[in-house]
């Protein structure tokens, strides 16, 4: 099928955004292990035609595929165009989710406010 006869309406950041959080709020309520696997991936417009999805790892790809077909036929079909490219990237440095203890927290605080670390040292708060 030509894509050229298809209609090529614009689409916006927003329009693309909009859609990811209702697709991520779907996913919350009916398949949360899917949710949980795609949840940190950044989809952006890259281009007048052009969406760029960052994906953290292989194993959540694997899971973002048994959605991402029906999800971009409707974004496609909402916004009145049928030339959209997709282009995938692996992104561990800024997507990967950094699992935050007490202790790691607090160490946030203290380098904000260094006083923390003699109350601390006082106190012997218990953070585990």
């Amino acid at each position: 099928m030509k894509t050229e006869s298809l209609p090529q309406n614009h689409f916006t950041e927003t329009d693309l955004q909009a859609e990811w959080n209702l697709l991520l709020k779907q996913l919350q309520r009916k398949d949360t292990f899917i949710f949980n696997a795609v949840k940190s991936f950044k989809i952006v417009k890259s281009g007048e035609n052009q969406i760029t999805v960052l994906f953290p790892s292989d194993s959540a790809k694997v899971e973002f595929d048994k959605v991402s077909r029906e999800f971009f036929n409707h974004f496609k079909t909402k916004v009145h165009n049928f030339s959209i490219e997709i282009i995938y990237k692996r992104d561990i440095e800024n997507l990967k989710i950094e699992v935050m203890t007490k202790r790691k927290i607090f160490e946030k605080f203290i380098e904000k406010n260094p006083l923390l670390k003699d109350l601390d040292d006082l106190m012997r708060f218990d953070l585990t």
